[in-house]
């Protein structure tokens, strides 16, 4: 993100006098501050470039009629039309930078990369790839629904000619490049392995651990880097960067690989073609690879390289991302195939045809990786914090000329913090910052130092009248911790929020602002606890299943310590047992306990069903489905000592 920041007392002497503290913030419109800041970057940055234009609509095809997707309930699941407000220049409300973004993702349809391979884009946040192999089409990373990628495929085969799905490439552990694959194939030929399904090593452990594992925190703060809700328009939602948003409605799935690639590993014929892999594990995400088409002369970056400088930490939250290794990663490409690649694409955004833009474009991007991380180092070693590096990092020169490496997902600003974290962890060194108090004991502090709430909102409107939102924010947001209550401080916050959102070129920093301000205004989202499907579940290893029950033991709620569950899974020939303590819960997967207090024989399909509150235990076991011995008071006690996530909880409030 590229805040352009203009003197205060300039804005000062152009907003006028600081409104009354009875007076309305205002909403929905670009103050002076933020239309000041929005034109300069106009005139900072080559924005009448068709380059790119021309990119992204090269080899378009054919586009879904209409631009609608739709599920089995008749709900859209995702509306191209939306975005028709694009074609209009771009308005105060919006960074002129990530308005030109928004207008490239934007473009639609399936497009041909070169002869044989072809792209679904402008359909989702992601870009699913299709290959044409000896027999039938190679799948690339079948976004992030499963009503996505049915509609994908139901274009090329009827554009291109109908083929079966002769194999599957996921190319990272990340939800939005593999939900959609049960619309590939059956469910019997994506579990017996009739199809291939290559991802890379770790993938289905990393797939776990972030969306089922750490999924329902992730899931909340997702919801405001994507704008989940947001109205799409040009005061809201107009994009995230890495591409528009991700669908509503859809159903995702999950399978388990045929092969997870080992770094190193030999090519791989799939179909006829042949696949050299470049690992790049704990670069964009754990799991994670490139790889190169010979026959084709074309590279996929994955998402390692995409149209847009991504995230070293995510604002939904993962685990840090290694810029160095990151930035070596893609020197590996370019040295391995930078000479005779004619073509580079990615799961997002649109390709960069021509060796020499194919060379370019990984260099800049391997080059802004470890500029990151070169430069937050530097600083780092000379004394600075992570918050002062942030500040002070800057851009590369070529960042001003390249817009495939500007912040418009990922942005220097947190990417340099992320560095830091990466080498010294959440902490800046500074004692008083070791063990502060809890958010609202210490913004009540804040709020009586300042001279009490008045005087506090007072201060507060004063910085947002000079265009300093960052600490307009900051004040605000303590009135609000201090006293919930105080609406005026609420709708003051959301307002300074809004104008950071309107000033950000990262449009998932846009996105974070204006959904904090819309749950200001309006409140949380009504929904209930998140669900997940068992079909779903059923991919999921059982150690790692049973992880995740275990992170939900609340020991407040637990009951029959020392008891043990044994858990015999016909289906699979696997045996689990649980031991129940007064504070943990601990699965050891393989033992079979000789004589546990209960024990439950089932298949994982009718256990991954009750989980999923698609089937009810007490009716299983009166179908048979589950067998119970010894006492079933310890099975309820486990289950009632599970802490059930909601989807809703606060966020910007405390």
């Amino acid at each position: 993100m590229r805040l352009i920041l203009v003197s205060a007392a300039a804005l000062v002497s152009s907003a006028g006098p600081a409104p009354a503290q009875s007076a309305s913030p205002p909403q929905g419109e670009a103050t002076a501050a933020t239309r000041a800041a929005n034109a300069r970057v106009a005139t900072l940055l080559p924005l009448d470039d068709k380059q790119d234009f021309e990119d992204a609509r090269r080899g378009r095809l054919a586009q879904i009629e209409g631009g609608v997707i739709r599920n089995a309930k008749g709900q859209i699941v995702w509306d191209a039309n939306a975005y028709a407000f694009l074609k209009a220049p771009a308005p105060a409300t919006v960074n002129p930078s990530l308005w030109r973004q928004s207008q490239l993702n934007a473009e639609h349809g399936l497009f041909e990369v070169v002869p044989g391979i072809y792209q679904f884009r402008g359909y989702d946040i992601s870009v699913m790839t299709i290959i044409r192999g000896k027999t039938g089409w190679i799948v690339v990373d079948p976004l992030t629904g499963i009503e996505g990628a049915a509609a994908g495929m139901a274009l090329v085969n009827k554009v291109l000619g109908t083929r079966p799905v002769t194999g599957v490439v996921i190319t990272h552990s990340h939800g939005d490049h593999y939900g959609g694959i049960a619309a590939l194939a059956s469910p019997q030929a994506l579990r017996d392995g009739s199809i291939p399904i290559i991802a890379p090593h770790g993938f289905l452990h990393e797939a776990v651990s972030e969306n089922v594992l750490a999924g329902n925190a992730m899931g909340r703060r997702a919801a405001f880097q994507f704008g989940s809700g947001l109205p799409m328009d040009a005061k809201a939602m107009v994009g995230t960067g890495l591409g528009q948003t991700l669908p509503t409605d859809s159903v995702r799935s999950l399978a388990k690989p045929t092969l997870e690639v080992a770094a190193g590993a030999a090519p791989v014929v799939i179909d006829g073609i042949t696949f050299n892999f470049i690992d790049a594990a704990n670069s964009e995400a754990p799991a994670e690879f490139m790889f190169y088409l010979p026959h084709f002369k074309a590279l996929s970056s994955s998402e390692v390289a995409t149209g847009t400088l991504h995230n070293v930490l995510t604002q939904r939250g993962a685990k840090v991302r290694d810029t160095l290794g990151w930035s070596k990663v893609i020197d590996a490409a370019l040295r391995l195939y930078g000479a005779e690649a004619e073509v580079v694409f990615a799961s997002h955004n649109w390709p960069r045809w021509g060796n020499a833009r194919v060379q370019r474009f990984l260099a800049n991007h391997r080059d802004a990786y470890r500029y990151l991380h070169d430069q937050s180092l530097r600083l780092a070693n000379a004394g600075a914090t992570s918050v002062e590096i942030g500040e002070d990092i800057g851009e590369p020169e070529f960042a001003k000329r390249d817009f495939s490496v500007r912040g418009y997902y990922g942005t220097q600003n947190h990417n340099a913090k992320a560095v830091y974290q990466n080498y010294f962890g959440w902490w800046d060194g500074v004692p008083a910052h070791y063990n502060p108090h809890p958010p609202v004991e210490e913004s009540k502090r804040y709020v009586l130092a300042m001279g009490g709430p008045r005087k506090a909102l007072a201060i507060g409107i004063k910085a947002f009248v000079a265009g300093d939102y960052r600490w307009s924010s900051k004040v605000f947001n303590h009135l609000v911790f201090a006293d919930v209550a105080n609406v005026q401080a609420r709708l003051w916050l959301a307002s300074s929020y809004e104008q950071q959102g309107f000033q950000a070129e990262s449009g998932a920093w846009r996105n974070y602002f204006l959904r904090a301000a819309r749950e200001l205004r309006d409140g949380p989202p009504l929904q209930g606890l998140l669900q997940t499907n068992a079909a779903y579940l059923n991919a999921i290893p059982t150690p790692a299943l049973f992880d995740t029950l275990a992170a939900r033991f609340n020991p407040a709620k637990a009951s029959q310590a020392g008891s043990t569950i044994r858990f015999d899974f016909t289906d699979r020939k696997e045996t689990l047992t649980l031991h129940l303590g007064a504070s943990v819960a601990v699965p050891r997967f393989g033992e079979a306990h000789a004589s546990p207090t209960t024990k439950l024989t089932l298949s994982r399909a009718v256990f991954d069903a009750i989980l999923a509150q698609e089937k009810a235990m007490l009716a299983a076991i009166a179908a048979r489905d589950v067998k119970l011995e010894g006492d079933p008071r310890v099975l309820a006690a486990f289950f009632a000592a599970l802490d059930a996530p909601t989807a809703n909880f606060n966020i910007v409030v405390p």
